[in-house]
């Protein structure tokens, strides 16, 4: 068994990159904890919308078996203005508490400033510069998010971690139609039609019947 935490910019970035691989984890007998950075400001959306969503967050992890979600409630969509120390030090306060081995966090090339500057604070918050760190690190891609980054070779994801999710993809799919307010039709990249083709096409590249893609960051072999 081993601790996994999964950084989540906004609510349903988790399902959408990493919701099989979570299913796969609990299934394996992991302990998976899902920390969500932020939380709508309250100037860019309605009160009833925040609520609205967090429970939509509560109920997508309890389909996938999270052991535990984190909010830390930074405002959204600001987390570029957030300072990256506060960031990464509220990140790395997670990862301690959790004694995460493996964690998986947004791509840099992603499109969205929250997501560039969560990852930027997780990889602070995971450095091995002393203390605990975690063995694993890698990248998960975001539907509508990371096929927009900027045409430029350095923020192309490219994955190099396929990750069998073939039993799971029923549960991620259920995960997502929690979150109804997020969810688009098809052929929008957030809608179960274009999830699930993005699984099949993962999986082909391996051969299975579905995956999800990852970058690894780093890996530490003791």
């Amino acid at each position: 068994m081993s601790s996994v935490l999964v950084v989540a910019p906004h609510p349903d970035d988790e399902v959408l990159g990493c919701g099989g691989v979570i299913a796969r984890h609990v299934a394996s007998g992991d302990d998976v904890y899902v920390a969500i950075v932020s939380k709508g400001a309250a100037e860019v959306y309605p009160p009833e919308l925040v609520a609205r969503v967090r429970e939509e967050t509560l109920l997508a992890n309890q389909a996938l078996g999270t052991k535990r979600l984190l909010f830390l409630d930074f405002p959204a969509p600001r987390l570029d203005g957030v300072p990256a120390a506060s960031l990464a030090s509220a990140i790395r306060d997670v990862v301690v508490q959790v004694r995460a081995r493996t964690v998986y966090l947004p791509h840099h090339g992603d499109l969205h400033g929250d997501h560039k500057a969560v990852y930027w604070a997780t990889l602070v918050a995971s450095r091995p510069n002393g203390g605990f760190y975690p063995a694993r690190v890698l990248c998960y891609e975001t539907p509508s998010e990371t096929e927009w980054g900027a045409p430029i070779p350095s923020d192309a994801f490219v994955p190099t971690v396929f990750v069998d999710v073939s039993r799971y993809l029923d549960v991620k799919q259920q995960a997502m139609k929690c979150y109804r307010s997020q969810l688009t039709l098809s052929p929008g990249a957030r809608s179960l039609v274009s999830i699930e083709s993005l699984a099949r096409v993962r999986g082909c590249a391996i051969g299975v019947t579905a995956a999800e893609a990852f970058c690894l960051v780093r890996e530490v072999l003791a």
